[in-house]
């Protein structure tokens, strides 16, 4: 194989990440904490509101995020987190650590996250029981119905944590995601629309849940002259060289959206006319996605016998990296048995579901790649 490998979604540097990197270095600071980290957390703060009144740690990835934003809120066993089941375990892992227990709710068909109806049948199936929070996913950065999930949430008093890991730059109803809920995680991982390699943060409008976040994710040390310990604290926060790389990423955050919004074009032109392939798409003008990664389906009952694995395997073929769509978590063997409101939705979402390369430093040569080999499964 001489073609070298397109990836799903790779690092893309600006060019000033370089600059806050060596300023790090030159004035040693290479270590958790310091100037970059203030400064990157000032910058996603400013991002998320106009206003002002969001407050952001930065973390070691989104992960943590989630884990701190359950131990704030005392989650814990004997108590229920309602979680969408189409996601990532970084959404849903957070959650067994604490030892709570997990509920699984369903997609709906027109943004694929967190079906409102099966939430609110959940819910009042465990009215009588600690449901303490409900997470919903802003998947592949398509915002959630996020209005009605809140209403629904706060009909029965239960917080939301939202999981914008995905969502940075995505909006609903001119809301950026990540500002919608009680807290919300971020993630900055290398793959993601902007990256500090790996990374994560935890934001919210409530400056004490972010206090206290500081507070945990640096081993929760007192304010002690000597190393005192009051609760259990963990080694979550972020290096200020690698928020160095975050400061330079978010300069260009706003042109990697558009870069993926234009990837997420041109593969809808190339499949007009095709039948059996379908996109994630926004719903109505309320929802703006940052098309972080382009996802279809594709059916092999319309697209004469074509499946997403006779697409994904004729891509890899040719040194082009696709992926699946996540499998369900309710469907994953580590979570055999958990409850799971719904009526199968993101089971089919999988079974059908593909994501393209979607870069934002794709190449005009590589895209050439990928729909010539596209065009070999599809147009021959």
């Amino acid at each position: 194989m001489t073609n070298s490998k397109i990836w799903l979604s790779s690092p893309h540097m600006g060019g000033t990440e370089q600059k806050y990197v060596t300023e790090a270095f030159d004035t040693n600071w290479v270590a958790p904490l310091g100037p970059n980290v203030d400064g990157f957390e000032t910058d996603i703060s400013d991002y998320l509101s106009n206003q002002g009144g969001i407050h952001t740690a930065a973390l070691t990835s989104g992960t943590a995020a989630l884990h701190l934003a359950l131990k704030i809120l005392e989650i814990g066993a004997g108590d229920v987190v309602m979680v969408q089941s189409f996601t990532f375990c970084g959404t849903t892992n957070p959650i067994s650590y604490q030892g709570a227990e997990l509920v699984f709710i369903d997609s709906e068909t027109d943004t694929w996250n967190m079906c409102p109806n099966a939430l609110q049948e959940a819910l009042e199936a465990y009215k009588h029981k600690s449901v303490k929070a409900i997470m919903p996913v802003h998947l592949y950065g398509m915002p959630a119905k996020m209005v009605d999930i809140q209403n629904i949430a706060a009909q029965y008093g239960v917080p939301v944590i939202e999981d914008a890991a995905e969502a940075l730059g995505s909006t609903y109803k001119t809301q950026k995601c990540g500002t919608f809920g009680e807290m919300a995680a971020l993630s900055f991982n290398g793959n993601k629309i902007v990256t500090t390699s790996g990374g994560g943060a935890l934001v919210s409008i409530h400056k004490n849940h972010i206090d206290q976040a500081r507070f945990l994710a640096t081993q929760a040390r007192d304010n002690a002259p000597h190393y005192q310990h009051s609760q259990i604290g963990y080694n979550y926060r972020m290096s200020n060289v690698l928020a160095g790389i975050g400061r330079g990423q978010m300069e260009v955050l706003d042109e990697r959206v558009a870069q993926r919004r234009t990837n997420n074009q041109r593969y809808r032109d190339f499949f007009a006319g095709i039948d059996g392939v379908t996109f994630q798409t926004e719903p109505v003008a309320d929802f703006f996605s940052n098309y972080w990664l382009t996802a279809i389906l594709i059916d092999p009952e319309l697209s004469g016998g074509i499946s997403r694995e006779d697409v994904r395997l004729a891509l890899d073929a040719e040194n082009i990296e696709s992926r699946p769509l996540w499998k369900p978590m309710h469907m994953q063997p580590v979570y055999e048995g958990t409850k799971f409101f719904g009526s199968g939705v993101c089971e089919k979402l999988f079974e059908q579901g593909l994501c393209l390369p979607s870069g934002s430093n794709l190449t005009e040569a590589e895209f050439e790649r990928i729909f010539s080999a596209l065009s070999k499964i599809f147009k021959n």
